[in-house]
């Protein structure tokens, strides 16, 4: 797929480029800043996270917003309120400032990431979207490599403070909104947004789609990587290294996984992706060798990247007046799992770790269970084959 100049195509890339490698730099510093200068425990760490996913459970908000401003201008405040929320992290000494900053970037990423979606399926032809959306992940996975090189560099070669690097990851983010404000033109809507937040009967299998997504999400947010440390003491470095060869391999195959989905349809690639992660959570509840954790690790990422096809299923199914506010109520959708599951499942891992695996593998498993209902086809009132409804 070609992207020509001064594209919405290109400006999408451009963007995401700028919060890829804003909440990478926000990401990679995050508890060693927390430790070393706020003075940060488990229960103010605790209190952070659930403050940052506050404004993703928000995210139907946005559709309120877009009633006094253009949802393209939106995105540059939104990519721009991110970079500002970065920079200031920098700057806090202690716990309410580090909140606020907190909140600032993730409401600003949250906002974007929401805005991103929705002008992503109202730009871009049906048709190309799947290879489109590869693109997006590996342009995201090739700016997470810059970003987490670049702090590997400043902070153990030039020994570089925090403050610096936290002002250029932010400033990243800023200077791209300034360049896309002045080189690229509003691009007209092909189909006027719907200015108030829409939730429809005959979209329920893609909203519950969606709750899943996120209820797995965060048992591999939340978990896998503290197995990694736990269980097998990966360091810091090792980590890392693990986090880069995610990104090093998305860049490559995520391409690739769009245009399969483009050529198998919807339908194939959700069921291929959750009976691949089934087996990925089962093995996380029996791995006892560090080499097969790293591959589960590395094969669970991949398959996560598969969920283009959630978006591409919703973009054939609804009404291009309702992208932009179900954009909205689906971020929001899938971060509810995020209100209650981090802390659930903790108590459970204080048990079995395992258990909170065999459940992750029992949410895939539900997941097939209604991939199955997605048609071969699906399109605008032909969203399920069981249960369709009318409104």
């Amino acid at each position: 797929m070609k992207i020509a100049r001064k594209s919405p195509e290109l400006l999408i890339l451009l963007m995401t480029i700028g919060s890829a490698i804003s909440w990478a730099v926000w990401l990679n510093l995050l508890n060693n800043f927390a430790i070393e200068r706020v003075d940060f425990t488990g229960a103010e760490i605790g209190i952070l996270q659930s403050l940052r996913e506050i404004p993703g459970f928000l995210a139907f908000t946005v559709i309120l917003v877009l009633a006094f401003i253009r949802e393209q201008k939106l995105a540059y405040v939104s990519l721009a309120l991110l970079g500002i929320g970065v920079m200031v992290t920098g700057i806090v000494q202690t716990n309410m400032p580090f909140y606020l900053a907190t909140i600032i970037m993730s409401v600003g990423f949250h906002y974007f990431e929401t805005i991103n979606s929705s002008l992503t399926l109202q730009w871009v032809d049906k048709e190309k979207t799947a290879e489109f959306l590869g693109r997006v992940i590996a342009t995201r996975s090739a700016a997470s490599i810059i970003a987490f090189s670049l702090v590997w560099i400043l902070f153990q070669q030039f020994h570089m403070e925090y403050l610096w690097i936290y002002m250029i990851g932010g400033g990243v983010s800023v200077a791209i909104v300034v360049y896309c404000w002045q080189h690229f033109s509003l691009f007209p809507e092909k189909v006027s947004q719907t200015k108030k937040i829409i939730v429809r009967k005959r979209y329920w299998l893609y909203y519950a789609l969606q709750f899943m997504s996120g209820a797995r999400r965060q048992i591999f947010v939340v978990f896998a990587g503290f197995l990694m440390v736990e269980k097998f003491e990966f360091s810091v470095a090792e980590i890392s290294l693990l986090l880069l060869a995610n990104a090093a391999i998305n860049v490559i195959i995520a391409p690739k996984i769009g245009r399969l989905i483009h050529k198998f349809g919807e339908r194939k690639a959700l069921v291929f992706e959750y009976v691949g992660l089934t087996f990925i959570f089962a093995g996380y509840a029996l791995v006892e060798s560090s080499y097969v954790a790293v591959f589960l690790y590395i094969a669970d990422h991949l398959f996560f990247s598969i969920a283009i096809a959630l978006k591409t299923y919703f973009q054939k199914i609804a009404d291009p007046a309702d992208i932009a506010s179900s954009a909205g109520v689906s971020f929001s959708i899938n971060h509810i799992a995020a209100v209650f599951i981090p802390v659930l499942f903790g108590f459970i891992w204080l048990y079995s770790p395992s258990l909170v695996f065999y459940a992750g593998a029992g949410m895939a498993v539900f997941s097939l269970l209604l991939s199955l209902n997605v048609p071969a086809k699906p399109s605008a009132g032909n969203e399920v084959l069981l249960g369709k409804l009318s409104s």
